[in-house]
């Protein structure tokens, strides 16, 4: 069987930045097992499987090199980048995934690619495990949870930066993931992303966890709108605009690859 698949680079508008996803299209799933071993010869943060319902509607798959995930927003960037580089007049669609429901995205104008995510703001929390405490090289000013991953908030930029983690200690926070973050002087924030457990050492760019950081930090600083920017060996900037329960991601994204595999 012949499959096509993209590789972009999403949140970034130049090549070798940002994160990179494979993009693979069908009609109907692949079994999971072989989603599963594509994700793993691709050796990329996410792979997404997008099955087409219709010109406008398609399900949603991601897969890491480890295991599913529940919710990825740079894989969800990629994906829209290339059904929209299909259909030329096309301006929204929507993407349902089982985990977060419908995902409803739109081409804007100004070349960004708008993402509508649900709001998953995190809780602050007092009873912190010993493995993060023992995992980061910096202690937290403050730490919090939602149901994606452990926040740790930072005085300043200069820690998020140059904080090392032990990811064997974090892989121990399973099935929860690590973000590091602090204000910004060229942005309004900043974080770095660990996932050991579920994907990789450091992720490059992670959109779902901006639906967490962006109204923290909305509230934080109280404004809805905010730049961000994930500072990775490759970094990306995200635009988040806050309103009610939803969080609105705004990115670019660059092709690197198109090519047929073969399985």
């Amino acid at each position: 069987m012949e499959l096509e698949i993209n590789i972009i680079d999403a949140f970034t508008d130049v090549a070798f930045k940002g994160n990179s996803a494979a993009v693979i299209i069908t009609n109907d799933w692949l079994s999971d097992e072989l989603m599963q071993s594509i994700a793993i010869e691709n050796n990329l943060s996410e792979t997404a499987y997008v099955k087409k319902i219709d010109i406008h509607n398609y399900e949603i798959r991601w897969f890491s090199p480890i295991t599913e995930i529940d919710f990825c927003g740079h894989a969800t960037l990629a994906s829209s980048f290339v059904i929209f580089a299909k259909n030329d007049n096309l301006l929204n669609i929507n993407f349902y995934a089982e985990a977060v429901g419908d995902l409803s995205v739109t081409k804007m104008d100004s070349g960004y690619i708008q993402m509508e995510f649900p709001s998953r703001p995190p809780e602050s929390i007092s009873d912190i495990p010993v493995a993060l405490l023992n995992g980061l090289s910096i202690k937290p000013m403050e730490v919090l949870l939602n149901n994606q991953a452990y926040f740790v908030v930072y005085e300043k930029e200069i820690d998020v930066t140059s904080v090392v983690p032990d990811n064997e200690l974090l892989k121990q926070l399973a099935p929860h993931d690590v973000v590091v973050t602090s204000k910004s002087n060229d942005y309004d924030f900043v974080s770095r992303y660990f996932w050991p457990a579920n994907g990789g050492d450091e992720d490059p760019v992670t959109g779902s966890i901006h639906t967490g950081l962006a109204p923290y930090w909305a509230e934080k600083l109280n404004k809805s709108k905010l730049i961000a920017y994930q500072a990775s060996k490759r970094g990306g900037k995200i635009i988040c605009n806050v309103a009610d329960n939803k969080v609105y991601l705004l990115g670019k994204a660059v092709q690197y690859l198109k090519g047929t595999i073969e399985v």
